[in-house]
């Protein structure tokens, strides 16, 4: 049987400088702002065999969030349009929503909870919830869980 991989969340200040050069490399190249590994690990000093050695198991935690099921928390006012303008983000950035629970509300606020799955976005979890917390009537957005 195939064993899963195990992830820990680590300060970058305590990690080698290769993974943060090698995480920096990823960022250059998925920006575009360089087109081939070679520019890319050659502008953050590192050797392309450290490079492809460790390319794959480095990102950084939002984006690693991005290729899971995560059930996000909110609290929201109870008006028109709120939510189908939360929806509306989930929809542009990819996201595949599974579920939506929303509770009756109380003194003008609602405790809605999404779970989605993040795979598919074209934006970082904490661009999408940035994206959220600035509609009107959002009040509170914080991940519940990740899957």
């Amino acid at each position: 049987m195939e064993q899963q991989p195990k992830y820990y969340i680590v300060e970058a200040s305590l990690l080698p400088e290769v993974f943060l050069k090698v995480a920096q490399a990823n960022r250059c190249l998925q920006s575009g702002e360089i087109r081939t590994v070679g520019e890319a690990t050659q502008k953050v000093g590192l050797s392309r065999s450290a490079y492809y050695k460790y390319k794959d198991g480095i990102k950084p935690l939002f984006e690693a969030a991005t290729q899971s099921i995560i059930t996000f928390s909110l609290m929201v006012s109870d008006r028109a349009g709120v939510l189908s303008g939360i929806l509306s983000v989930f929809a542009r950035s990819g996201a595949n929503i599974l579920t939506i629970n929303q509770s009756i509300p109380v003194n003008g606020q609602a405790a809605v909870t999404i779970a989605a799955r993040t795979g598919g976005m074209d934006r970082s979890v904490e661009q999408l919830m940035a994206e959220i917390m600035s509609i009107s009537g959002v009040a509170r957005m914080e991940i519940l869980a990740r899957e």
